[in-house]
This record gives structure tokens, C-alpha cells and sequence, in this order.
């Protein structure tokens, strides 16, 4: 029997603030000898924890700047995808093939295991479906149609010649492998904290549904669109996914405190008692598995990037209506101007003077948009989510670990959303499913329910060719999973680049005397439009974002790829 060299790491690796202590004690493992027992099957999986978002081990703000590759956030230098700078590579290019054969491989051995609850085995089985899905969807949603592998190949097989299958037929074996996913494993009271467990398949399943029913639906008719497919199944099926979710041990995480309570969610050290967090990481800098994101997101270094002005518009007055009709908005002249009288979960996302940056006493004053380098914020709306005030945990120095807010994987606000919008496209949604999901939401941040007929028309919606409702629920969806990583794959699916084609992202208003007098005399080099918001891409992208429309929705296959499986067929547009 050939041996297999496999290295298992115990615990979670996730947002790069790891458990992870020791290693399987033996360097060489044989199938015969391994593939016994339950724990085998726990420890050869654990190496999967390691392919969640990190938040980060490194200078950054982590998870809270994913979203520089949408319209949510500014980066040092514009997004290539959204300004169609991106080329076909020779290799890699996200088209790699190892997890999947990992995960194959385990699939087809832990038949072998005997040795154990009959309850972990078959739980085991289902962590591995799950990852299996979840390695799938990333590269349906990168390239569209890509080859279904389902069992370990060699140099021999066959199958490394597969051409690609429909991707609406790769969706249905994801779904097949997450029913048997969710047909298998435990509840979340019965596992380990930080383990998989049955509602995440659910939530998994959610995304997956909510993505492809809306990618058919919007991308009908195009070259990317999947012919004679509406997606309306993949809809109902997110809506059967959410609806079993909600009856579950879920809640939304509130203590009253409308001011703080959204913010004080991404800051907590330790979430076993937050129902409305699903799955999270622990960071613990004793152990060396700390982070360093909060460096920066103390508001005293913005890491080249910033929270857009196209953002921070979205967020509704405090009244329910929005800023081009609520006579509660008073401009934007000034940061606290900008964010009087709005949802308070835009105060508990952006920093603003006078809010507590550290308990040593140090407070907001004003953005590093006069800094270089590392604390440059690229647009003035600097991020607060995900802060603390712990002043312990924002040191700097070589080893940057010192931070231990743990990290979000998979949240219940989500479900909650997803369910209120794959409902609204199918045109079943009601008001009772409007306070049983968004009004949750909105009833934290002590925003006015949003009612079915929403009530205004709003000159400014982004899809002013979509119904009222749709573009509220979008909305909802923006400000509330704001900088956690979905912005870019919710343009995506919704084809919506009529937001960000041939157009510039923006940041706060930089007015002579008004705006930033503490900075002024150092802000010369920033750029500003005609009407005074901050413009970085002014002279460098005159034209704004050159996105491809023919092309740029999916990625293009490396040409290596292409030439050792005369089978694929390049994606539109990258021939």
C-alpha cells in the first residue's frame, strides 16, 4: 500500500488567528493504519478550518477591507476586476484542483471507519460533503461552468480530460452534497464550539440558492445566463433553507442599546452566547493566535483604503426615509454632519469626532487622509466596525498579534436576509415576512420597520428599473453586511455594473475651512471633484472603472489549463 504523508492540524485556522498547537504525532501514516476511527476522520478534516475568510495575522484591518474589490471601499489603487485591467493567466488564477482532491479523498475513506459513535461518523460525512460544496461554489462563482470531479484522480484518469458542465448542473451537485451535509450532521448543541454543525449546511445552502437563482434571473438571456432557467427553483429552494434556519436557535444579537449594539457584535471576545453568531473563531495572543487588526481599525491608520462616499449614501435617516428626502439629513459638510440624524449603524461602522478610540483616553479627531503609507486612509470615511476601545489589544510592534476580537464566520442576520429577498424576487414576500427578517434588523438599530409598500420613491435608488421593495431589501442587505466580504458577489449576480462602470468611487467632502481645519495646511495633494468629495482616481482613471461587461463577469481560464485539456473551452470574452 503506498503511504501518504498527510499533516493534521488540531483546531481552526480561520481569520488566521489559529488553535492550532500541535500535529498529528506520526510522520508517516499508512491507509491500513489510518481511516479506523472517528478522531481520524476529526483530524484529517480540521485542515479545512484553515480555508474560512481570515481576519488577519498581519497589518491590515483584515476581513473589514474585503470589500476594497467592490464600490464599499477605496483601495491605494482601483480594483482590477471592476476596471477590467485583468488578464489571462498562464496558470493559477484561483483554477487549482487541490482542495477538491483532498476532500475526495476523504469522501471515499471515511467508508472505511467502523470505530466510533455511529453519530460522529456520520457527522464526519457530512463536514466532508460540506466542504466539498464549499470548495465548489468558489469556483462556480469565479468561472461559471468548470469540470465535476467526484472521485480521487491520478496521472491516468480520464477524467483530468472532463470538459466543463453546465454550471446550473454543478449548482444541483452542490446542493446534493450539502442535503446530504444537512441530512447528517449535528446540531450546533451537539458539537464542539467552532465546529460545523447542521444550520451552517442550511446557511451554505441559502447563499448558494440565493446566488444562482438570482445570477440565472439577471444574467437571462446573456452570455452568461443558463438557457431555459430563470432561476426560480434555486430561489425557492433558498427560501426552504431560511424558513427551517428560522425556526432554529437563532437570534439577533441585541441588548437594547440601539447606539451601540451592532458595533459591539464585531468587538466581543467571545460569542458562545451569541445566538446570532453561528460559527466564530477565538483569538487568544497568549496562545500566539492573535491578530492585528486592530492597529488600524482604532481609527489611527486607515491601511491605503477607506469606506466609500457611495456607501455611507446608502444609509437611511433615522426616520426611515432617505437622504435625498428625509429633512433629517443635513449635508455632509462635515463628518458629524454627514451621520446626524442616520441609521445608527452607520456611527458604529464609520469613525467620527469624539467617539472613544482607545480607554487610555484618546478620542477621534479626524481621518488620516494627510498620512503616507500604512495609516493613509484613501477616502476619510475611516472603518470603525469591528473595533474595540481595549487599548491592550492595539499595540504595534513586530509580532502584531496582540489583538483577540474574535471573528464572525457564518452569522444568522444573513439567513434573515437572504429569506426576505429571495422571497421578494419570487413575489411572494409579505409584511409578515418583512418583520419576521429585516425588521429584526432594522429593530436593533432602532430604524423604523420597513413596510411592503416602502411608502417613497427614492431618486437615487441603484435599480431604478426594479421594484421598490427590491431595491429597499438590497439596500438593508448592504448596510447591514457592510464590509464583511459580499459586496463584490452580490454586483455580480445582481449584473448590476450600471453602479460602478465609468465611474469613480468617492470619499468624505473636504470643504476649505469646514471640513478638516485641524489638517488642512497638510492636505494639498488630496484630490477633490467639482463638488469637493475626495476624487483619488481624478487623474489616474479620468474615464472611471473600465469594467468589460462581455467578459469581466467570470474569470478567464489559465492558458496551461487550456492546452493540457483540449476539452475546456475558454470563457466569453477571454478567447
Amino acid at each position: 500500500m503506498k503511504k501518504i504523508f498527510i499533516y493534521l492540524f488540531i483546531g481552526f485556522m480561520a481569520f488566521g488567528c489559529t488553535d492550532v498547537l500541535d500535529k498529528y504525532p506520526l510522520d508517516e501514516i499508512t491507509e491500513d493504519s489510518y481511516w479506523k476511527t472517528s478522531t481520524d476522520m476529526e483530524l484529517y478534516l480540521n485542515q479545512f478550518y484553515t480555508k474560512f475568510r481570515k481576519l488577519t495575522a498581519g497589518w491590515s484591518l483584515g476581513v473589514y477591507e474585503s470589500e476594497t474589490n467592490s464600490d464599499n471601499m477605496q483601495p491605494a489603487t482601483p480594483n482590477s476586476t471592476l476596471n477590467g485591467q485583468r488578464s489571462v493567466p498562464a496558470s493559477g488564477g484561483g483554477w487549482s484542483w487541490g482542495d477538491i482532491r483532498k476532500i475526495n479523498y476523504f469522501i471515499e475513506n471515511a467508508e472505511n471507519v467502523t470505530d466510533g459513535l455511529e453519530a460522529d461518523i456520520k457527522h464526519y460525512k457530512g463536514e466532508g460533503r460540506f466542504f466539498r460544496a464549499m470548495f465548489y461554489f468558489s469556483k462556480v462563482s469565479s468561472f461559471g461552468a468548470v469540470p465535476w470531479y467526484d472521485k480521487v484522480l491520478n496521472i491516468e484518469s480520464e477524467e483530468l480530460y472532463a470538459p466543463r458542465i453546465p454550471r446550473d448542473q454543478i449548482v444541483d451537485k452542490i446542493i446534493e452534497d450539502l442535503d446530504v451535509a444537512i441530512d447528517l450532521m449535528k446540531e450546533k448543541s451537539e458539537v464542539p464550539e467552532h465546529r460545523l454543525h447542521r444550520g451552517i449546511a442550511l446557511l451554505l445552502k441559502a447563499r448558494v440558492c440565493l446566488f444562482e437563482g438570482t445570477w440565472e434571473k439577471y444574467h437571462e438571456g446573456t452570455e452568461f445566463g443558463v438557457q431555459g432557467s430563470d432561476g426560480t427553483k434555486y430561489l425557492q429552494l433558498a427560501v426552504a433553507a431560511t424558513e427551517e434556519l428560522m425556526q432554529g436557535p437563532y437570534g439577533i444579537y441585541s441588548t437594547g442599546d440601539t447606539e451601540n449594539d451592532y458595533w459591539k457584535l464585531f468587538n466581543r471576545i467571545d460569542h458562545s452566547s451569541t445566538a446570532e453568531v453561528m460559527m466564530w473563531q477565538e483569538c487568544n495572543p497568549e496562545l500566539g493566535t492573535g491578530h492585528g487588526a486592530q492597529q488600524y481599525l482604532n481609527g489611527m491608520g486607515g491601511n491605503q483604503s477607506g469606506i466609500t462616499k457611495q456607501l455611507v449614501d446608502q444609509y437611511l435617516c433615522a426616520d426611515g426615509l432617505p437622504i435625498s428626502l428625509s429633512p433629517m439629513y443635513k449635508g455632509d459638510s462635515t463628518l458629524l454632519q454627514t451621520v446626524e440624524g442616520r441609521d445608527p449603524r452607520l456611527t458604529q461602522s464609520v469613525w467620527v469626532p469624539g467617539q472613544l478610540q482607545s480607554d487610555a483616553g484618546i478620542y477621534f479627531q479626524y481621518p488620516t487622509i494627510a498620512e503616507s503609507a500604512a495609516q493613509n486612509s484613501t477616502t476619510g470615511y475611516m472603518v470603525r466596525k469591528g473595533s474595540t476601545t481595549d487599548a491592550s489589544q492595539q499595540q504595534s510592534g513586530g509580532t502584531s498579534d496582540y489583538a483577540k476580537t474574535a471573528g464572525i464566520v457564518y452569522r444568522y442576520a444573513e439567513a434573515l436576509l437572504i429569506f426576505a429577498e429571495a422571497k421578494a424576487e419570487l413575489g411572494t414576500l409579505s409584511q409578515t415576512d418583512l418583520d419576521n427578517s429585516i425588521n429584526l434588523l432594522r429593530a436593533r438599530a432602532g430604524m423604523p420597520a420597513l413596510d411592503l409598500n416602502v411608502g417613497f420613491t427614492d431618486p437615487n435608488w441603484e435599480f431604478p428599473n426594479l421594484s421598490p421593495i427590491i431595491n429597499e431589501i438590497r439596500r438593508e442587505r448592504r448596510v447591514e453586511l457592510a464590509l464583511e466580504g459580499f459586496r463584490l458577489e452580490d454586483l455580480r449576480r445582481w449584473r448590476a455594473h450600471d453602479i460602478f462602470k465609468g465611474k469613480r468611487l468617492k470619499g468624505a467632502r473636504f470643504i476649505q475651512g469646514v471640513s478638516f481645519p485641524e489638517i488642512e495646511n497638510l492636505l494639498g495633494g488630496v484630490l477633490v471633484d467639482d463638488d469637493r468629495y475626495i476624487d483619488r482616481d481624478k487623474v489616474t482613471m479620468p474615464n472611471g472603472y473600465g469594467f468589460v461587461v462581455n467578459r469581466d463577469y467570470l474569470s478567464p481560464i489559465p492558458t496551461n489549463e487550456l492546452t493540457l485539456n483540449p476539452n475546456l473551452v475558454q470563457n466569453p470574452g477571454w478567447e
